[in-house]
């Protein structure tokens, strides 16, 4: 079972604007990234949210990557 890292602060789930504002980028290339699979998603319903989890591993990919 995956475990959080999160604190009581920090939201599980974000809105794709949200995890749109966090990496810095538009929500038009949040849109490409996810039809990439490059980053998770899930969907409450018809409302789909981006596990804090998947920002992280999204970027911990991209440092190992430059690292190569």
């Amino acid at each position: 079972m995956n475990t959080t890292t999160t604190t009581p602060d920090t939201p599980l789930l974000y809105t794709l604007p949200e995890a749109a504002a966090l990496l810095r980028i538009s929500r038009t290339k949040l849109y490409e990234l996810l039809t990439a699979n490059e980053i998770e998603s899930v969907y409450i319903g018809r409302s789909r949210k981006i596990p804090a989890t998947a920002l992280d591993a999204y970027v911990n990919r991209l440092r190992t990557a430059g690292k190569e």
